[in-house]
């Protein structure tokens, strides 16, 4: 597309707040559309999500993966040689977590040379909104304020860890999830505070790479906004592993001792450990940036409220990703970002539809999700059709030694439409993509089926569900 002819003499200037992905992404798109585009980045190009939350946290993830996988080895017929037998394998936390923090580099470093080349300014620093038109940016090396004019503005300025006033994080013993690279040495005792998806994964990556874990969750199980069966499923082989999972009770306060922390839970127990980390969900960076002065409404919980093209309370200002709580993934802040661009320049845009929004929680085995979830069908009085197959009868699995997953789909139960599916296993997040398409072109459970898959592989399985499913709706 181009410009309008009423600006084509001179670009129309974007300015986007924030080099998360629902900046960056939301750049790119403004630059490929014509428009002058200037980024201000306070911490780094890829924001919270590249430097200190998803790829940091997911290249942990990875490392601790190894140690599961050699779990198992035995039972696969792999024994250390005689001359090995006393070697036991061990994590080297400050190599770990260096090779996390590089990595996590890396990715901003690469992210930064895509715009540049680009043509899209990047200005490091901290915006505010002086209006809706204008954007005053705070250099980061503390220099003179910089005034920029803006024909459209884009808000992705995230949100960072959730502070307890009882349990301040001192980045040493109290920790919230972007401390946890700064430790050199393995945590002998770890208490996880809080049991959705940021306790669970780090909770199942430390007690992977050898830490004595426990998870304090103040629901009845472990990720309660997830699929029943998969939480169950997940908690059970946390147990199995050594971990200690409190539920029913919450973190009350936790303090430093002279050796490590002391948490107080609601029931009156006090948990010892040597680290403590607070993971009670997250805050938008949204005080102190000229919002509500230049009429930007944001909810009660602070978060900048957007329509599903991104748009805010004030015609042009758009916002995107976490500061907006619509769904704390970088795909959507990424989406939102793109959608947004695509409205302001007057591209053709598709509306957000969180409904076909694939995500994954990164523990072991994995647990990834996409369409209506089985609560979600049953809440709305939807008629639907479900089917649950575990992975243990799944040749592939079986080579590989694994026993703990399953796939379970929904479906409507005369059309056959497929309406979601959960994916319990190793690498879920990629098993789940032909579910994904199937929900996102509402794909009948007879065309899955009918779907050649290859043997042996995990998405045979998948496949066998959507035939289980088809022969049933064939059968009304």
């Amino acid at each position: 597309m181009t410009i309008p002819a009423s600006s084509a003499r001179e670009p129309v200037h974007v300015v986007v707040v924030g080099g998360g992905p629902g900046g960056y992404e939301a750049a790119l798109v403004a630059g490929s559309l014509g428009a002058r585009v200037t980024v201000v980045e306070r911490q780094g190009l890829g924001g919270a999500a590249v430097l200190t939350d998803v790829v940091p946290s997911k290249t942990l993830i990875a490392t601790a993966e190894w140690m599961t996988i050699a779990e198992r080895a035995p039972e696969l017929g792999i024994r250390l040689t005689d001359d090995a037998a006393k070697r036991d394998l061990s994590v080297d936390l400050q190599a770990v977590n260096k090779r996390v923090l590089e990595l996590a580099e890396a990715q901003s470093a690469d992210i930064r040379g895509r715009l540049v080349r680009e043509g899209i300014e990047v200005v490091n620093g901290t915006g505010r909104l002086d209006g809706p038109t204008r954007v005053v940016v705070d250099p980061a090396d503390g220099g003179e304020a910089r005034v920029l004019e803006a024909d459209t503005v884009l808000l992705a300025v995230g949100a960072t860890p959730r502070v307890l006033p009882t349990a301040v994080p001192d980045g040493e013993r109290i920790l919230n999830w972007t401390q946890m690279y700064n430790l050199d040495e393995l945590p002998e005792k770890l208490i996880v505070v809080g049991s959705g998806v940021t306790g669970a994964e780090f909770a199942g990556a430390y007690n992977a790479l050898g830490a004595d874990v426990v998870l304090v969750s103040s629901r009845d199980r472990v990720l309660p906004g997830e699929d029943e069966d998969a939480a169950e499923l997940l908690e059970g082989v946390f147990r199995s592993r050594g971990m200690t999972v409190l539920s029913r009770t919450r973190a009350e306060a936790a303090e430093r001792t002279d050796d490590g922390v002391a948490v107080t839970l609601s029931d009156g127990r006090v948990v010892h450990g040597s680290h403590v980390l607070i993971a009670v969900g997250g805050v938008p960076n949204t005080a102190d940036l000229g919002l509500e002065e230049a009429g930007v409404v944001l909810s009660g919980s602070g978060h900048i409220e957007v329509d599903k093209v991104s748009r805010t309370s004030v015609r042009g200002v758009y916002a995107a990703g976490d500061c907006t709580g619509v769904l704390p993934l970088a795909s959507v802040a990424a989406m939102q970002g793109r959608i947004a661009m695509q409205h302001a320049l007057g591209d053709a845009v598709a509306p957000l539809r969180l409904g076909t929004v694939a995500s994954n929680i990164f523990t072991a085995p994995e647990i990834a999700t996409v369409g209506y979830s089985e609560e979600a069908l049953k809440k709305q009085g939807s008629r639907f059709i479900t089917t649950t197959l575990p992975l243990a009868r799944n040749p592939r699995a079986k080579m590989l030694g694994v026993r703990d997953g399953f796939v379970k789909l929904f479906a409507h139960p005369e059309a056959g439409v497929v309406l979601g599916g959960v994916v319990v296993s190793p690498r879920a997040g990629e098993h789940i993509f032909p579910i994904t398409l199937a929900v996102q072109h509402r794909l009948t459970v007879d065309d899955v089926a009918a779907s050649f898959t290859v043997y042996p592989s995990l998405s045979g399985t998948t496949a066998e569900a959507a035939r289980v499913l088809d022969a049933r709706v064939q059968e009304r």
